[in-house]
């Protein structure tokens, strides 16, 4: 017999289980769906336990490369790479066991299986053990998510070649690691392991790194990175990856010519697909497309009535920041409550890389592209007072405005902690402030937002520190 529900959600993740809670607020009965984890990859395999290891990794590069700057040295540095592995573990742990909490508080019923579409209005779940549970609802979510993109051909082995997953949940270090792709991943874990002292070799195919970034954001991480010893190859199409008895052979080639590298590992990093496949959605009538991605509307529906998605596996960014804001968007529409409409161009994207990359909007190209006259407010972290004091100021923040109405179309910053910076600007947009009204806000001093409100000062026109 069915369990009855109002809405019901697949997938746990960040987009899944935000929904579930944001229903369950609007008086809605609520069931979730997971097949494996509460938290989903973000919390699991994905941005906590990285940030966990990021920490590490700084601190790691502090004491191997930065002594001598603060005034210690040692004899005999010992730096454990499975305790910080073993530290992410614990913290990604604690999330997960905090997503389950939260499911008990707002009483939503939590199914741990696979679920598949029987009926537009009916899901079933089948668990570990082969049990079936059939659920029936007026509102499905889906929130899948999406998994790493690797070509049929590059056999994914978990030891020698590896995706994200892998990586993250690795104890040991490969001595030597090629990184294919620049995106967040790959600049994440080439962050990490440089910092531990591994050999790792970039390889990107379009011509700068962090290719979705802003042209000078792209120019100063590849700069910093060189410094770090990175290697960076961009403009190289990856032909082949091949295990091999002692590591990997990865062929790249470049204006007609090839070029063969070898290390112990290959990381592939070069973007996500759909987990839209086996659900039954096709089924069910909801339109995917080409790309697997399903189709949705400014609501969150699908073509399919009481169908919805949310998150990555809708393709609109892939980011759990934005997959969460989808999911509480979702449930708000389905309620019938207050709600807004998210601009996804607008939205923020954070990179934790060394450098820390942070931008939103357009970038400076993309304005002149599209007909704006446009305004640049530029500060450098170089003369901020709490960055020297840090020890970290390499990088700038970058406002880019509409010369006409003093509209703020984007900001692009790299440097310390820029990621925590980057809400008061999207902030700013959003309420439609100018950057005259940001730089006549007074920021407490020494700060690293300092650096946003000098961008601002410069952007209309009175610059003062520079």
């Amino acid at each position: 017999m069915a369990e009855n529900f109002d809405v019901v959600v697949i997938g746990a993740g960040p987009a899944g289980y935000v929904a579930a809670i944001r229903a369950a607020q609007l008086k809605q009965k609520v069931a979730i769906v997971d097949k494996q984890w509460m938290g989903g990859v973000c919390l699991n395999v994905g941005c906590i336990p990285s940030k966990s290891l990021l920490k590490n990794a700084e601190v790691a590069h502090t004491l191997r490369e930065r002594g001598k700057d603060f005034g210690f040295s040692f004899d005999n540095l010992k730096l454990d790479y499975s305790v910080a592995v073993k530290r992410s573990r614990q913290n990604s742990d604690r999330l997960t066991k905090g997503v389950g909490f939260l499911m008990k508080k707002n009483n939503i019923a939590v199914f741990m299986g696979e679920a598949k579409f029987k009926a537009k209005d009916t899901v079933n779940v089948t668990d570990k053990d082969g049990k079936v549970t059939e659920l029936k609802a007026k509102n499905i979510i889906v929130a899948t998510g999406a998994s790493a993109m690797v070509p049929p051909v590059w056999k994914v082995d978990g030891e020698k070649v590896v995706t994200y997953w892998e990586a993250i949940l690795q104890d040991k270090l490969p001595k030597s690691v090629i990184v294919i792709g620049s995106g967040a991943i790959g600049v994440e874990f080439s962050t990490i392991w440089s910092a531990y002292g591994v050999d790792v070799t970039i390889v990107e195919m379009l011509p700068r790194v962090v290719p979705l970034e802003d042209e000078e954001v792209s120019k100063e991480l590849e700069k910093e990175f060189k410094k770090r010893g990175i290697k960076i190859m961009t403009s190289h199409k990856v032909e082949s990856v091949e295990a091999t008895k002692t590591g990997v052979k990865v062929k790249v080639s470049a204006e007609g010519k090839e070029t063969i590298l070898e290390a112990d590992q290959a990381l592939v990093a070069i973007g996500f697909r759909p987990n839209s496949k086996g659900l039954g959605l096709e089924e069910a009538g909801v339109k995917i497309n080409e790309r697997g991605f399903v189709e949705i509307n400014e609501k969150m529906q699908t073509n399919v009535p009481g169908i919805w998605a949310v998150g990555d596996v809708t393709g609109k960014l892939m980011l759990a920041h934005v997959g969460s804001a989808m999911g509480i968007v979702c449930a708000e529409n389905i309620a019938g409550a207050e709600t807004i409409t998210l601009d996804y161009e607008m939205m923020p994207r954070a990179t934790y890389s060394y450098p820390q990359v942070a931008s939103f909007g357009l970038t400076e190209t993309q304005a002149k592209e599209r007909g704006h006259e446009i305004k640049i407010g530029r500060f450098p972290f170089q003369p901020n007072g709490k960055a020297l004091g840090m020890g970290d100021y390499m990088g700038f923040v970058k406002i880019v405005v509409d010369a006409k109405y003093g509209e703020i179309l984007g900001a692009h910053m790299i440097g310390p902690e820029v990621t925590e910076l980057l809400p008061e600007l999207t902030l700013a947009r959003m309420m439609e402030l100018t950057p005259h009204e940001i730089a006549r806000n007074v920021h407490a001093h020494p700060t690293l937002s300092e650096a946003i409100m000098e961008a601002a000062h410069g952007a209309s026109g009175t610059p003062i520190h520079i």
